[in-house]
């Protein structure tokens, strides 16, 4: 009986670690998704400073989160936590395409493949808003560097033709991106052809101001 007491008791500390890895890794998913999140908004904003802070806050936040993988994979790989790390590639990856960098490998931020593409397909429909941010700014070229971005982006998830027990649902991210990005063409579509019209109707409205005048 005194050897059973024993075999429960050590189950019991077991459970109490495991408990208290959980409910810490909870946490830490949690803050960075935060961060990422505010990062992101910031990004939007242009307010590169603060993004760089909430990224490099989301770089602590995800390497404490990574280091739990070998000795607690079934935490690890569970959907918040991996939801939180896919956030942390979003926020990456949406500061590099909108300020024109080179964008960070899955390794240069310690991230898994999946991670990493789901985290790019989000980045994507993050590039949507900057598009038509731009767009009502007037600046038509960085709309089509972004719209040509996320045709990119789509072009590359699309030939991640494996399960999904291997991709963790990206196929269905990636059919989602395809509509978004042709949404996203026929907006600019329709913002371009106006800004021709507008700008053939200035040259006529001259012409006529100019015949009027003599």
């Amino acid at each position: 009986m005194h050897k059973f007491n024993s075999i429960i008791e050590q189950v019991h500390e077991s459970f109490e670690t495991r408990t208290k890895v959980r409910d810490e890794m909870l946490k830490q998913a949690r803050f960075l998704t935060r961060h990422c999140a505010n990062a992101i908004r910031a990004v939007h904003r242009m307010e590169h400073e603060t993004a760089q802070q909430h990224i490099a806050e989301a770089r602590t936040l995800a390497t404490s989160l990574s280091q739990n993988q070998d000795e607690h994979p079934d935490f690890f790989y569970a959907g918040y936590t991996q939801d939180a790390l896919k956030e942390y590639a979003e926020a990456h990856l949406t500061y590099a395409f909108v300020n024109h960098q080179p964008i960070p490998t899955p390794e240069a931020i310690n991230l898994e493949p999946v991670a990493y593409l789901k985290g790019m397909a989000e980045a994507a429909g993050e590039l949507r808003r900057r598009s038509l941010d731009v767009l009502r700014q007037g600046d038509s070229d960085e709309a089509i560097y972004l719209l040509d971005t996320m045709d990119e982006i789509y072009t590359a998830l699309v030939t991640m033709d494996y399960p999904n027990a291997i991709t963790g649902g990206l196929r269905r991210m990636t059919d989602i991106l395809r509509s978004i990005v042709e949404r996203t063409r026929g907006d600019l579509t329709m913002s371009l052809r106006q800004e021709r019209l507008e700008a053939r109707l200035r040259v006529f409205e001259e012409k006529l101001a100019k015949r009027s005048a003599a």
